[in-house]
């Protein structure tokens, strides 16, 4: 009897610790991740109950993830480095009438000191004053630049480095790299208004994107069914909760611990899930918000006092020495172009035609992953190569698995797309992989090359979310270099684009891209910065850049594969 009530003491005592351990564990849970909130809510929010124009709930959503930090191989530290990078000025209470917004037809650009003339490789300053519509300079930053040199004659510009001087100035720095005439450009992408509303946007509305899944299956009666549902991510907190009040299916990955939402359906079970699908497009703005992010405000160039200077030759030559190689650091400006030829500043480019490319690639097998620019990279590489054949997989092409074949130099060329969440028509679920899951399945080794890009229909999810997920696959390329040091890997940035609306902002994707490259600092892994080749360059806009660019981004990919 003594063992007996022994041992009944001692489960009880387990018990009552076991309760303290999980009490303390949630005071502990919710003290990080107040800790971990990238933006602090706007002052007027405070102690106040009513709502804005968009009618979002004033009390903070939690963000705790379902897998801590440190287990997907990135330390505290590291992410609190991210999202202090990620801080964006703006007004310090709410702007309640639109005429206080920056506006582009009061906003322009001098030249402080105008020269007559300067020479390549100087640097020309610019200063950009931003304005509301009743012509009253602004007091703080917040304003979204973007800013370029260009001669059309030459077909030549180079990107402009914009900082926020936080009191409605902002400067401009532009390195000047050939002879000849130039011309300033600088538009407003966003004003500091409706960078306000773009960060709502993303903290409480993340499920403006939604995603439908295509269950089909055998009724009771033998009769064949069809339901498509609602479909997620799993998120707790900013506004992807709505998902999880559902009754839903869970589909997990149990390498990465993410979990895929979808209601679930009234006759089929869960495991009847098919294809993967875009639903729709369903931000909420009201009447400030739509005027903030209109058309007319959005994305144009202001006026310039003087925007035109002479650079004249110097014994300066512009342009990198240095061979191409994993580990290199970005400058801005990252190269320019000349004559539709981008050089780089960051290390020596070669020019690739069909059978430089095919040598190059000669006894190598590529695994290109992510999303349709990188899918851009897979073709122009495929369609370079005279003997290389595309093998029907009989996939879908906005997802994938593609693959292109050359028999007689030994070359082969994957493509899939990044997993979900994606943007995508009907396409087989499980065909969608993650990124690092296929890292995780790769050998590695002197004729592997693997690249990847992440970021496009990452833009309307949570920070964090995109964070987590690009912590695993940092966590997949450090044990591929760990088991096979001389694997290339190749990781492509985000890219300009003409949309600059609430569900595909350049705003959102330079966030995202700054946590990208953050993320693989210190990592031995070649980066390439297609966001300035992209920015400064003269064609029409677009997600998918022009044949022209995707050309010289190839050739700054191949001369990290085959440096020159």
């Amino acid at each position: 009897m003594g063992i007996h009530r022994l041992a009944e003491y001692m489960k009880s005592l387990f018990m009552v610790l076991m309760a303290i351990m999980t009490f303390l564990g949630i005071i502990w849970m919710r003290k990080d991740t107040q800790s971990k909130r990238l933006f602090p809510v706007p002052a007027s929010h405070h102690n106040s109950t009513k709502s804005d124009d968009l009618h979002i709930p004033l009390t903070p959503l939690t963000t705790l993830t379902t897998k801590p930090v440190a287990d997907i191989g990135m330390a505290p530290h590291k992410v609190h480095q991210i999202l202090d990078l990620l801080h964006w000025p703006g007004p310090d209470k709410q702007i309640e009438d639109f005429l206080q917004s920056t506006t582009p037809s009061n906003t322009y650009f001098y030249i402080p000191g105008l020269g007559k003339s300067y020479k390549v490789g100087e640097e020309l300053r610019v200063t950009v004053v931003a304005r509301d519509f009743h012509q009253k300079p602004k007091q703080y930053g917040g304003d979204y630049f973007q800013a370029k040199l260009f001669s059309s004659k030459l077909k030549a510009s180079v990107f402009g480095e914009v900082t926020d001087l936080e009191n409605g100035s902002y400067s401009v720095r532009f390195l000047l790299p050939w002879s000849g005439e130039a011309w300033v450009a600088v538009r407003l992408i966003h004003s500091s208004e409706a960078v306000q509303v773009l960060k709502q946007l993303r903290k409480y509305q993340s499920d403006r994107v939604y995603f439908k899944g295509l269950f089909m299956g055998t009724g009771l009666n033998g009769e064949k069914l069809k339901e498509t549902m609602e479909c997620n991510s799993k998120w707790d907190g900013a506004g992807l909760e709505r998902m999880q009040k559902s009754n839903c299916c869970e589909y997990p990955d149990p390498k990465t611990g993410e979990v895929w939402l979808c209601k679930r359906p009234k006759y089929l079970p869960c495991d009847t899930l098919v294809y993967h699908v875009v639903g729709g497009y369903r931000a909420k703005l009201g009447t400030l918000q739509n005027k903030l992010l209109g058309s007319k405000f959005t994305n144009q160039w202001i006026k310039g006092k003087n925007n035109t200077i002479t650079i004249n030759p110097s014994n300066t030559t512009v342009g990198a020495t240095e061979r191409c190689r994993p580990g290199l650091q970005i400058p801005v400006p990252a190269g320019f172009y000349m004559r539709n030829v981008w050089t780089s500043l960051v290390c020596t480019t070669g020019h690739f035609n069909a059978p430089k490319i095919t040598q190059c690639l000669k006894d190598r097998e590529l695994f290109m992953m992510g999303d349709s620019t990188m899918r851009q990279w897979y073709h122009y590489l495929g369609s370079s190569v005279p003997s290389m054949k595309y093998i029907n997989l009989h996939s879908a092409e906005q997802t994938g698995p593609l693959l292109a074949m050359d028999v007689e130099n030994n070359i082969v060329l994957h493509w899939r797309a990044h997993g979900t969440p994606l943007r995508s028509k009907a396409a087989p679920f499980v065909d969608l992989h993650y990124i690092s899951n296929e890292i995780d399945s790769i050998a590695g080794g002197s004729r592997k090359v693997i690249i990847f890009n992440i970021w496009a229909h990452f833009t309307t999810h949570p920070l964090e979310y995109y964070i987590r997920r690009v912590a695993r696959i940092r966590q997949a390329v450090i044990a591929l270099l760990k088991r096979a040091p001389d694997t290339i890997v190749v990781i492509k940035s985000a890219n300009t684009t003409k949309l600059k609306n609430v569900y595909s902002s350049d705003w959102f994707s330079i966030q995202l891209d700054i946590v990208l490259r953050t993320a693989f600092q210190g990592i031995h892994v070649a980066f390439i910065d297609v966001w300035q080749m992209t920015s400064c360059h003269y064609s029409k806009e677009s997600i998918h850049p022009n044949p022209t660019v995707i050309g010289n981004e190839i050739n700054l990919l191949l001369s990290f594969v085959c440096p020159v």
